[in-house]
């Protein structure tokens, strides 16, 4: 086994080894390539290929696109910050005519789609066409697509539209398996994060309200296409519910695509937009080249408005890939001494996590927000910590499609005595000063005082959240409790019962902030914390991945699973986290 476990190690170290110098010699030809000057050629078309790309809140400008180099480099991204600049810079750019959008699968939340799309529909309001086409489409590589003057599928291709599903992974019966008890303590009948590891399917009460905000979700995406596609919302409802689109013939039949074409004939389309010769070649032109090809709007402006990111899991420590309490700490600080920024607007896009890094985060924003306006932009998700750190701001947005609220507090110990006693023959003994000194102990069963006491500090917390809400949003804690208990709600619904106050972009929260930092006419946007090259992620990245997944093989464990673990270990004491292992297709 030794021997193996030596060989494994040679030939993870050999690819590590391979994997580094292609990377190596990837930032090279970056660098190099970053010093020719980016221009946009006459009658050019913006390419947004999004194809199956996850679109995160923002990228490295200098990001680089391994789609040239099929098995190499880590997954591709492309941030949404990036996204909706290059967009807007091909609105004003005469030199560019349209943009050809090839989105059929991309990969993000139903928030970030929606975003994306405003941006697009505000794009064909300069007058400019877009053309989109994909072999297969998605739920939400439709929703995104349809904004689209025209669009395209291959005629052996698939559209899928049925509509929305959440579906759960549990684990009660691994745990009975294997002799683990997991010990749950939480407040709220909704607080459904702790139901994968004690069911065996969703409670009633979690049931009841995945289907409120799901049914919310699909209405945006069923209105969206319906006023896109120029058709009767009653018919795509319809055609949603009774999965009407079975083969292409039937989106085309039923006027969910403008043609059955091959990817050729698109590009044929597109040279007769351009007015082109057959032998003219179409000149494109990426999101990254565009972005540096456009000068930054007001950069001469001292006035700030500064961006702080909040994307992730929020944990205690210095963990730079997630919303870690010290360094976000340090962040705004920074910001409340920066006599340049003027205002902050602080975009979540976190299921939440540690109660304590949340309570550490939200006292620091609040000392911000004595000093300059502080304003909450949601993301995909806002919801459990991310709203208790939302709370400390003057006003908060979402999208309608915005999962937030989860206003509840868990926390979560697992007994492991009879993994360890009985299947693996392991046995503890312990020594100690006091009745509880060896509270709490994965070793053995836990004692009913022992439950009362963690029960306790998990109630206390769940008070100290609902406090935080209702001191922010200036409602009566009773009136925050009746829509707490950890229920999710959409954006919409949130408006709708107080959690958040508009409907809105990113951009409308910066506007917002800046018209009440009184700088509405001189300011630029700065976003924080710096962003790292694209070489740094991807180094952070690849070595993070590499651990979990010869830990997961060490294990037998699936990664998806074992990466969710490492997640929860990361989590001190109660926490204030949406549902694991729940995916939204």
């Amino acid at each position: 086994m030794k021997f193996l476990s030596n060989v494994l190690s040679v030939v993870v170290g050999l690819i590590v080894f391979f994997l580094l110098g292609f990377f190596f010699l990837a930032g090279l030809i970056a660098i190099i390539s970053s010093e020719e000057t980016v221009s946009v050629k006459e009658n050019s078309l913006l390419f947004l290929n999004l194809e199956g790309k996850t679109i995160v809140e923002r990228t490295a400008d200098d990001e680089l696109d391994f789609s040239a180099f099929p098995g190499f480099g880590p997954p591709p991204t492309v941030g949404l910050v990036q996204l909706k600049r290059a967009i807007e810079a091909a609105a004003e750019n005469d030199k560019i005519q349209g943009i050809y959008l090839r989105a059929g699968v991309p990969i993000a939340g139903q928030a970030t789609l929606s975003e994306l799309r405003t941006s697009l529909e505000q794009f064909k309001h300069s007058g400019k066409f877009i053309v989109a086409y994909g072999e297969y489409y998605s739920e939400g590589g439709y929703y995104l697509s349809s904004v689209a003057s025209e669009l395209y599928l291959n005629p052996e291709g698939m559209l899928e539209f049925n509509g929305l599903a959440s579906e759960g992974i549990f684990l009660k019966g691994f745990f009975e398996k294997i002799g683990v008890e997991p010990l749950i303590f939480r407040v709220g009948d909704f607080k459904s994060a702790v139901e994968p590891f004690i069911l065996d399917k969703m409670s009633e009460e979690s049931r009841l309200q995945t289907q409120a905000y799901l049914d919310e979700m699909n209405q945006v995406i069923l209105a969206s296409v319906a006023e896109s596609r120029k058709l009767a919302l009653e018919k795509v409802q319809e055609i949603s519910r009774l999965m009407s689109v079975k083969v292409p013939e039937d989106a085309l039949e039923l006027k969910l695509v403008d043609g059955l074409w091959y990817d050729d004939q698109v590009v044929e389309l597109l040279r007769e937009k351009l007015q082109l010769n057959d032998d003219d070649t179409i000149n494109t032109i990426n999101v990254t080249d565009l972005n540096q090809a456009t000068p930054s709007k007001n950069r001469l402006s001292k006035n700030r408005i500064a961006i702080l990111f909040a994307e992730g899991e929020i944990v205690g420590g210095r963990d730079d890939s997630q919303v870690s309490s010290e360094l976000f700490l340090q962040e705004i600080r920074q910001l409340k001494k920066n006599k340049d920024v003027k205002a902050v607007v602080l975009r979540i896009n976190s299921p939440g996590g540690s109660a304590l890094a949340s309570e550490v985060i939200w006292r620091e924003l609040m000392e911000l927000k004595a000093e300059k306006p502080l304003i909450a932009s949601m993301g995909d998700l806002a919801a459990s910590g991310g709203y208790y750190i939302a709370a400390a701001a003057n006003e908060i947005f979402a999208q309608p499609n915005t999962l937030t609220g989860s206003i509840g507090i868990f926390g979560v110990w697992f007994n492991t005595k009879e993994l360890l006693n009985q299947k693996l023959g392991i046995t503890t003994d312990v020594v100690k000063t006091g009745e509880f000194s060896d509270f709490p102990s994965i070793f053995r069963s836990m004692r009913a005082e022992e439950a009362a006491i963690y029960q306790k500090i998990v109630e206390d917390g769940y008070e100290t959240f609902l406090t935080r809400v209702s001191d922010g949003r200036e409602m009566d804690k009773s009136q925050v409790m009746s829509i707490a208990s950890g229920r999710v709600w959409s954006g919409q619904q949130a408006q709708s019962n107080g959690l958040v106050d508009q409907i809105g972009s990113l951009e409308d929260a910066i506007t917002w902030a800046a018209t009440e930092a009184d700088v509405l006419d001189d300011y630029r946007v700065v976003y924080y914390p710096e962003q790292k090259t694209w070489i740094e992620q991807l180094l952070s990245d690849f070595g993070g991945e590499v651990q979990s997944a010869f830990q997961s093989y060490k294990l037998g464990v699936p990664l998806e699973i074992w990466q969710q673990w490492e997640q929860l270990r990361k989590l001190e004491g109660p926490v204030a986290r949406m549902p694991f292992f729940k995916e939204i297709r």
